[in-house]
């Protein structure tokens, strides 16, 4: 699995490199997911717009229509948070629901429900792969997370985008029970990467993550973080949980789950 995370990602990266000319591998450490940095300990860290100028190449995850999204659409993990805060939220129709992005930005941002509907939204119909070997196809509608990072203005040395969750998955002998996942730059600025607020239609069900999920379309279920409430934008992943930028990665799955 490292080798294929390690050729796939840098294969695509080299390819969009060629294209803006003259960054070399020292220019792109950013976009190697965690396990291969060792290679680039050494490099400076890419620039913002070299890092817009690589996305342009990227691959999209196959949509489908209407006609093949499926009759059931599996809910899996947590499916109603249990803390206090989070039913008081669900009491209210989330009236009271922020989003919040901060972190390394400029322009730390605090979001309604109401003010991510006003923004551009995408819709896509993509299949939803579970690594328990399960796969749904669903219509998902929201806001592109690339979108919103341009709007928070991501600091130079900006790697990874965290996403924190409401959930309690379990009570962990650790004491990280609280979910949370991340991905690097490269995906969150591809074009199928959005924070969804409708699913088939209609608002999101708090069993999928309401009131807002990240919909990340070339990776396995588990990192598609529901019940968001907070994204962090960050340079390393070590001071959270286990250092593995995941609650599932923290418990030895791989941090990458390409599909």
């Amino acid at each position: 699995m490292k080798k294929k995370l390690l050729t796939r990602r840098s294969v695509l990266t080299a390819g969009a490199v060629a294209a803006v000319g003259g960054l070399t591998v020292a220019g792109y450490r950013s976009l190697i997911a965690p396990n291969s940095l060792r290679i680039l300990e050494s490099a400076e860290y890419v620039t913002l717009n070299a890092q817009r100028a690589l996305l342009a190449n990227q691959p999209l995850a196959r949509e489908f229509g209407v006609a093949d999204m499926s009759p059931t659409f599996k809910a899996n993990g947590t499916t109603n948070p249990e803390s206090q805060a989070y039913q008081a939220m669900v009491q209210n129709n989330f009236s009271t629901w922020r989003l919040k992005i901060d972190g390394l930005v400029t322009n730390p941002v605090n979001l309604s429900m109401a003010d991510l509907k006003r923004l551009p939204q995408r819709t896509q119909i993509t299949r939803h792969d579970c690594v328990e070997g399960w796969s749904a196809i669903g219509k998902w509608t929201g806001v592109p997370l690339g979108q919103l990072l341009e709007k928070a203005g991501m600091a130079d040395n900006a790697r990874y985008v965290v996403f924190h969750c409401a959930d309690d998955y379990y009570e962990a002998a650790d004491g990280s029970a609280r979910y949370y996942e991340s991905i690097d730059l490269f995906d969150a600025f591809h074009p199928q990467t959005i924070l969804a607020h409708t699913m088939n239609d209609a608002p999101l069900k708090v069993a999928h993550g309401a009131p807002l999920r990240l919909r990340v379309e070339r990776q396995l279920g588990y990192k598609h973080a529901k019940y968001l409430m907070r994204i962090e934008v960050t340079d390393k992943l070590s001071h959270l949980g286990q250092g593995k930028g995941g609650f599932w990665p923290d418990r030895g799955y791989e941090w990458y789950a390409g599909i």
